[in-house]
C-alpha cells in the first residue's frame, strides 16, 4: 500500500466571474520512507500540492490518501516545514521545540524527553536554553525540523525550507537534514527551484508542467556509484551533470511553452 497516493487529483478556484484550473488529473504514489522533490516552473502549484497532502486544502476533482484512507482534514501523519522557521523569539530552543506538541496535545513530559534526546543526537544539546535569536540561520533550521519531528508525524512536507540560506549553508544542511530524515524513517516531500537540490536529496523527482498542472514526468534517482549516497555525494556521482540536464532541458521547455 502507498504511504500517499493522489488519485486524478483536480484543483480549481473559483470567483464570481470565472474559475481557474490549478491543477489537472495529479497521479502520485509515494512508498513510505520514500524521498520525493517536486519541481517546476514558478506558480504551477508547487506548493498547492503539499496543502492537499496535509489536508488544508481539499481537491475538487480525485481523491488523496494517507495509508488508504482519504484525507478529510489537517492529520496527525504530517509534519510541515517551511521556506521561515517560525521560531518565537520570546521562547528558548527547548519551548520552541515543544510547540507543535502542546498544539497536539502530546503528554509534556515524553515530548520534552523527545526534543532534549534530538537536539543532543542532531549537535544542538548545548542549546536547549537559548533564544532563537542566538543561533545562526542553519541552527533555526534544524531547530525547526527537530520541533516537527518532536510532534511525532509520519511524513514530512518541506516547502523550500532552504531558500532564505547562503549558498553554502544550504549545502551543509541538506546533507543533515536529509540523513535525520532517513534515520528517522519519515517519508518526505520537498518542493524547490533548486534542481541542484532536488536532485541531491530525493530518491524520486516529480516534474510539473505549466498551469493547469500535471506531472508530466518522474525521474529514479540512481548512480552508478550506488545506493544510500549524500546529498553531497550525489552532486559528486558520475551521472549527475547528465540527469541535471535532461531535467532541467524538461523544466525549460515548459517555461517556454508557456511563454
Amino acid at each position: 500500500m502507498a504511504h500517499i497516493e493522489l488519485n486524478e487529483v483536480g484543483l480549481s478556484y473559483f470567483t464570481p466571474k470565472q474559475e481557474t484550473e490549478a491543477l489537472r488529473d495529479v497521479n502520485l504514489s509515494i512508498g513510505r520512507g520514500e524521498f520525493i522533490s517536486i519541481v517546476g516552473p514558478s506558480g504551477c502549484g508547487k506548493s498547492t500540492l503539499l496543502s492537499l497532502v496535509s489536508g488544508m486544502l481539499a481537491p475538487t476533482k480525485g481523491r488523496v490518501r494517507i495509508d488508504g484512507e482519504d484525507v478529510s482534514g489537517p492529520s496527525r501523519k504530517v509534519g510541515y516545514m517551511l521556506q521561515h522557521d517560525h521560531l518565537f523569539e520570546w521562547r528558548n530552543v527547548l519551548n520552541n521545540l515543544l510547540v507543535g506538541a502542546e498544539i497536539r496535545r502530546m503528554d509534556r513530559g515524553r515530548a520534552r524527553r523527545k526534543a532534549l534526546e534530538l537536539l543532543e543526537r542532531y549537535g544542538l544539546g548545548g542549546f536547549a536554553s537559548h533564544g532563537p535569536g542566538q543561533l545562526s540561520g542553519g541552527m533555526r533550521q534544524r531547530v525547526a525540523l527537530i520541533r516537527t519531528l518532536v510532534a511525532e508525524p509520519d511524513i514530512l512536507l518541506l516547502d523550500e525550507p532552504f531558500s532564505a540560506l547562503d549558498y553554502q549553508t544550504r549545502l551543509k544542511l541538506s546533507d543533515e537534514v536529509h540523513r535525520i530524515i532517513k534515520e528517522q524513517g519519515k517519508t518526505a516531500v520537498l518542493v524547490t527551484h533548486d534542481l541542484s537540490e532536488a536532485i541531491s536529496m530525493a530518491d524520486r523527482i516529480m516534474v510539473m508542467s505549466q498551469r493547469p498542472s500535471t506531472i508530466s514526468a518522474v525521474h529514479e534517482i540512481r548512480f552508478e556509484e550506488g545506493e544510500g549516497l549524500s546529498p553531497w555525494q550525489k552532486r559528486q556521482a558520475s551521472g549527475y551533470n547528465d540527469m541535471f540536464n535532461a531535467i532541467w532541458k524538461e523544466l525549460d521547455g515548459h517555461v517556454v511553452s508557456a511563454l
